[in-house]
């Protein structure tokens, strides 16, 4: 009985198939994991070889790009450089401007280049990993016209600088008419061009907000002077002095590099009853028109006072002067009823009635 009970009762000592089962577990996931690594170890390799090979390729033709447009940009500077040593060259070519000009093309340029490229290969590295790009895609571009519509003012500040950088319309050292401000450009920028006015305050005008722009620092100007004179003058004695004048002024330093072309006398501008205006002009340097205005109304006051010509104001005949007006004039003639006692007063009054 006590034989019979106690292997019952004794707690039975493990199997060795059941010990043996984690140590069988971990190679049978050994052996998969190898199999499976042993499998897929070429398309790792080739997507890992892919991605190195497209970020490779990426970095050098950014870092070619950059470099290729710095070259050009200072070939560009080189060659403003070069015009600014000969004759002409502080007349036609301003170095800071085509600096300025230059350094906001490459700056352009470069970030152009560099969008594009690194965007191109973030997209071939996502395709490489076989992820769907319709929808990632599809949201940028969502998210990019809420942010353009969001910031239009921003984007065509940007696009409108971008454009008068690339087309010279102006540059530092010009003297524009922008329509909202004018002055002198001091800064331009892909946003915000700076203009400094005539009182010397300065002007922050957003590129978009240009609709019209008058550049008076390109090609030449024109300088005129309206001289008016006596109607009882010698017309042909007036053009003899204007032309000594002009000829004299022509052969002037500095007067004969700001002018570029001859002084001409035009003629006849308007008659007047009592005077005569008489128009000269001249081609001049750009924004040296109101120098050589000066310098020529100075010359010519100072030929006609040597020649007795007497320049006078542009009014007509002055009005002859009136008799000042009789302050009893506006007052009525006193009437004969007025006086009580007149026999016009007595016939006129009523007649009182008779006492009882």
């Amino acid at each position: 009985m006590f034989l019979s009970v106690l292997p019952a009762a004794a707690t039975p000592s493990p199997s060795p198939s059941t010990s043996a089962d984690p140590l069988q577990d971990a190679q049978e996931s050994a052996t998969n994991a190898a199999s499976w690594v042993e499998q897929n170890w070429s398309t790792w390799l080739s997507i890992g070889l892919r991605v190195l090979l497209i970020v490779v390729i990426a970095v050098a033709l950014r870092i070619a790009v950059r470099r290729a447009i710095t070259k050009f940009i200072e070939r560009m500077n080189r060659t403003a450089q070069a015009v600014d040593g000969t004759a002409f060259g502080g007349l036609l070519v301003n170095v800071e401007r085509r600096r300025q000009r230059s350094q906001a093309i490459g700056s352009v340029l470069r970030s152009v280049a560099s969008f594009l490229i690194l965007g191109t290969a973030a997209l071939m590295i996502l395709g490489t990993f076989a992820i769907n790009l319709a929808p990632l895609l599809a949201s940028a571009g969502v998210a990019g016209v809420a942010i353009g519509f969001g910031a239009r003012n921003l984007v065509t500040d940007f696009l409108s600088g971008v454009f008068m950088i690339l087309e010279d319309q102006y540059g530092v050292g010009d003297t524009i008419d922008a329509g909202v401000a004018s002055g002198e450009v001091i800064e331009v920028g892909l946003r915000v061009t700076k203009l400094r006015g005539d009182n010397g305050e300065i002007w922050y005008v957003r590129n978009g907000e240009v609709k019209r722009i008058g550049n008076l620092s390109q090609g030449w100007a024109t300088a005129g002077v309206d001289v008016t004179v006596s109607a009882a003058e010698d017309l042909d004695r007036v053009r003899s002095v204007l032309n000594e004048v002009a000829e004299a002024m022509s052969k002037a330093e500095p007067w004969n590099e700001l002018l570029w072309g001859p002084i001409e006398v035009l003629g006849l501008d308007s008659v007047l009853l009592d005077s005569m205006v008489v128009r000269v002009s001249a081609k001049t340097m750009p924004g040296k028109a109101l120098t050589v205005e000066r310098e020529l109304r100075w010359r010519i006051k100072r030929a006609f006072d040597e020649a007795d010509i007497r320049i006078v104001g542009g009014s007509t005949v002055q009005p002859e002067e009136l008799p000042a007006p009789d302050p009893a004039a506006a007052v009525a003639a006193p009437s004969v009823y007025a006086n009580s006692a007149s026999p016009q007063s007595e016939a006129a009054s009523p007649i009182a009635p008779r006492q009882r």
